[in-house]
């Protein structure tokens, strides 16, 4: 193995073990299930050879809704399975198995969702459930950029990640209250609606898109040692300004004459 080789498998197994640490951490400290949620789907990129991932979550009717994404792109994706009733994700959550495919260009199964993946650059996906035993509380997805398989070694790794993920998710209901079933996605979805608003403040305020103003809502929590959604809470409220947390853009000065 080449010096560059074990230099990638070095960072990456520090990588690894970084992000459990991350994941599990929030067992034992103030919980923000939407930042466990970003932590899983940025990591993923990071690790995998997957070029962007997403989160779905079950209500307690069993309807999947989109918690989180990578990107805007991916987010879009995720509705779409959900309002045409095919995609990975969905025959994912339903057998509780790793869906994948590694050419949506070739025949498949979710014709319309395979149209619009690959019309995004996205030919090859992959399916894997969020899970607590026998309890499906939704899925990952991974997307590729190229038509590729992942390795038997990477999917075992995205399942390690979901895996612990749905525990942190899990003990997280289980504190708010004794039915860990009922109801875990409630807290994930309010989160998830004031984070949204926010994004759209900061974006019109900063004149940046939603991936930059998710970006800057993010570091601002982080550098602030707050909650991801305590912070987009309190611009929705008003109790933080868009200005401290993302300062408006100057215009460019007037030519000369």
């Amino acid at each position: 193995m080449s010096d560059e080789a074990l230099a990638h498998a070095a960072t990456r197994q520090t990588l690894t073990a970084t992000t459990f640490v991350e994941i599990v951490d929030t067992l034992v400290s103030d919980f923000d299930v939407i930042e466990v949620l970003t932590v899983l789907t940025s990591r993923c990129v990071e690790l995998l050879d997957s070029a962007a991932a997403g989160i779905l979550l079950a209500d307690e009717e069993g309807h999947l809704r989109v918690i989180g994404a990578s990107t805007e792109q991916v987010q879009l994706l995720e509705l779409f399975q959900i309002q045409n009733d095919q995609g990975p994700c969905l025959d994912c959550y339903h057998t509780g198995v790793v869906v994948a495919q590694a050419d949506l260009r070739a025949t498949s199964p979710w014709p319309e969702f395979a149209a619009e993946s690959v019309a995004a650059g996205f030919p090859s996906v992959c399916a894997v459930p969020l899970r607590l035993k026998s309890v499906i509380l939704g899925c990952l997805n991974l997307f590729m950029s190229e038509a590729v398989e992942l390795s038997e070694a990477d999917l075992a790794l995205a399942q390690a990640l979901a895996d612990v993920a749905s525990i942190a998710m899990i003990q997280d209901q289980a504190s708010r209250d004794a039915a860990i079933r009922e109801g875990h996605l409630q807290h994930a979805l309010t989160s998830r609606i004031a984070i949204e608003q926010a994004k759209g403040m900061i974006a019109e305020r900063g004149r940046v898109d939603m991936n930059e103003a998710f970006a800057r809502l993010r570091a601002f929590a982080r550098n602030n040692n707050r909650g991801l959604t305590e912070v987009a809470q309190a611009l929705v409220d008003g109790s933080l300004t868009v200005d401290l947390v993302a300062p408006r853009r100057s215009s460019p000065p007037p030519p000369r004459p």
